[in-house]
């Protein structure tokens, strides 16, 4: 399984700054609608609630680390 993380984060660590910004929309969305879909009990999977929200965590960390290196780089 943690090959499987490994995977995705690099994956997510090959997009661009625009493909990011996407993505982590869509994310926000996702979330959005699975926490919806809780609260009515709609839901069917409830461990994709942790997924969705460990996904935003890796694309925000992602996205500060790369502007962190920026900053650096301009130093």
């Amino acid at each position: 399984m943690a090959k499987k993380l490994k995977t995705k984060t690099e994956e997510i660590r090959k997009l661009s700054d625009e493909d990011i910004e996407k993505e982590l929309e869509e994310a926000h969305r996702r979330l959005f609608s699975l926490r919806l879909q809780s609260e009515t009990r709609q839901i069917t999977n409830h461990r994709e609630l942790p997924a969705a929200k460990r996904l935003i965590a890796r694309l925000k960390t992602i996205q500060r680390q790369r502007q962190l290196a920026a900053v650096g780089e301009a130093q």
